[in-house]
């Protein structure tokens, strides 16, 4: 079941804010924000998300492959030189990917050169329903699947990974 909005705030905000509030819940991506603002009045949080993720969906194959590409890599060195979007730091953070031992992250760092030499684009999951453990088995198994057969899984852990951001997001609206 959707949660509603209520009309006020998100539906109430003008092209620019509601850009600002959510711009960010996409990597880099803020292109989703503006173009779904569009179809607005939204009746949930689910509409509008779909909103947003339609944007994603609706780029050609070029562009969604650039737009997987603004995706860090799973990274203990990304997590502590903090080179990633606020959002991803937090999120490695809660899988434990900053506190890893150099066995395990000179693993994730060869699957994540595997990966992208076999698929062309970043390792995507969403690392707040994995454990550590979960998310290495995770890439183990994707890691041999066919790219189409990944870009789709990409798409739904990134649909995972903004649904949470963008009910973190209204929630702070009030």
């Amino acid at each position: 079941m959707s949660q509603s909005i209520h009309p006020t705030p998100v539906n109430a905000l003008d092209h620019a804010a509601f850009v600002s509030a959510f711009g960010s819940v996409f990597e880099h991506f803020p292109q989703a924000a503006e173009r779904a603002w569009a179809q607005q009045p939204f009746a949930s949080i689910g509409a509008l998300h779909d909103a947003m993720m339609n944007v994603i969906r609706q780029l050609d194959e070029r562009d969604r492959r650039d737009f997987l590409n603004l995706h860090p890599l799973l990274s203990a060195a990304n997590v502590r030189a903090g080179t990633m979007t606020a959002d991803s730091n937090a999120e490695q953070k809660s899988a434990g990917l900053d506190a890893m031992s150099a066995q395990q992250e000179a693993a994730l760092d060869r699957l994540n050169a595997a990966y992208l030499e076999r698929h062309g684009f970043p390792f995507i999951i969403c690392v707040r329903h994995y454990t550590r453990e979960g998310i290495f088995a995770s890439f183990e198994r994707r890691i041999g699947r066919g790219t189409q057969q990944e870009l789709d899984e990409a798409l739904a852990q990134i649909a995972a990974i903004t649904r949470g951001r963008l009910d973190a997001r209204v929630a702070a609206l009030g």
